[in-house]
């Protein structure tokens, strides 16, 4: 039988999401838990994979296993033995053929800034000390809606098969007089391509890239013409749509 997992996490302390040799992850967390409860080796596959540092409000993840389970009773147990900064909100039986991952219909993040110091916000949002033109910044974010090789924007050396995504919003969303974020919504991300996509529109924020600059970025295909990556503690997975 197959089962999804819906959960969230502070990836503050964690090595990103898949299972890594000398570090914590998420998965790794998620998955050591499942086993001890079901007493059998689980293996779990995530609908993707955050950075290190990287948080998720909303994602998924499934597994299988042979012997019947109580969902209700197993979230209880896991949310008990997992660490405070990883929660479990339901578990629910689904189709054998229904993939986390590639099952996925699209993937959401936000990436977070303020522009006034805030003991509160420091931890999971970006602190800036420069004025950003976002109205610029969101004509910018339509220009990544008109293409769909995002190859500028995806970390060198990641082992990828295509650099092809279809991105459906791009928007910067005010929600105070000194906070912001950035909402994106495409089918699949790159290693690292949220960040850099952000850093990149901060460049065109601050007046140092035009907009006929941005598409240039975008088609050459070349990491190092983009962007800095942002600070990965303002990003979250927010939502996996399916």
């Amino acid at each position: 039988m197959r089962y999804f997992i819906w959960f969230g996490y502070d990836g503050t302390q964690y090595h990103g999401w898949q299972i890594q040799p000398n570090g914590i992850t998420v998965q790794s967390e998620l998955q050591r838990c499942l086993s001890l409860l079901l007493r059998e080796d689980v293996s779990i596959t995530g609908a993707g994979r955050t950075d290190t540092g990287v948080h998720a409000r909303r994602m998924a993840a499934h597994f299988d296993t042979e012997q019947p389970v109580d969902t209700l009773v197993l979230a209880k147990k896991l949310n008990g033995l997992l660490h405070h900064d990883i929660a479990v909100y339901s578990i629910e039986p689904v189709a054998a053929d229904l993939h986390a991952r590639f099952s996925a219909l699209s993937r959401t993040y936000r990436y977070y800034v303020h522009t006034r110091k805030d003991p509160f916000l420091c931890a999971y949002s970006l602190e800036l000390h420069y004025q950003l033109d976002y109205a610029l910044m969101n004509e910018a974010g339509r220009i990544l809606m008109e293409y769909d090789d995002f190859g500028a924007f995806c970390k060198a050396g990641s082992d990828v098969k295509t650099t092809l995504c279809h991105v459906t919003h791009a928007q910067w969303h005010q929600t105070s007089p000194t906070t912001w974020y950035f909402e994106i919504t495409a089918n699949r991300f790159l290693r690292n391509m949220v960040r850099a996509v952000v850093g990149t529109l901060v460049e065109v924020g601050r007046g140092r890239m035009t907009l006929d600059d941005f598409r240039q970025v975008i088609e050459g295909k070349q990491r190092t013409q983009a962007g800095e990556s942002m600070p990965a503690k303002a990003l979250f997975l927010e939502d996996v749509s399916y």
